[in-house]
């Protein structure tokens, strides 16, 4: 099984859980001042629903869709609209991590592996966009 199959059944598995975008979001703004300053006016529902569909255009990407959305979100992050400087990428992808090896019962370090090859790739034009 590819890297962005072993992530989309992963990712599966913890969209089922009711409050795994709830914990990533606390682990996330935990994780540096400078992190929770970006979110401190923002509407949160609203931003979790915009992170599952992000995550899933991550995934997607790995699986060989064009990188247009993750362009488009790369332009939205960029210093001249969101302004996320591309070192808080590094936050983002550990606190993801951490929650998915929370919620996912099937997790094991493959699973972890594949998680950071994917999203390496998507994050890679998200900090490009900057």
């Amino acid at each position: 099984m590819s890297s962005a199959d072993t992530v989309m059944q992963s990712y599966g598995r913890c969209c089922a859980v009711s409050v795994f975008f709830d914990d990533f979001y606390r682990t996330f703004l935990s994780s540096s001042p400078d992190v929770a300053a970006k979110f401190k006016n923002t509407d949160m529902p609203a931003q979790k629903l915009l992170l599952r569909q992000g995550i899933l255009n991550l995934v997607l990407f790995a699986r060989g869709l064009p990188p247009t959305k993750l362009q488009a979100l790369a332009k939205s992050h960029s210093r001249e609209k969101m302004n996320i400087e591309p070192h808080l990428y590094h936050y983002w992808i550990e606190a993801l991590i951490s929650t998915i090896s929370q919620h996912d019962r099937d997790c094991n370090d493959g699973t972890i592996k594949a998680w950071r090859e994917v999203l390496g790739k998507g994050i890679e034009i998200m900090q490009a966009g900057y």
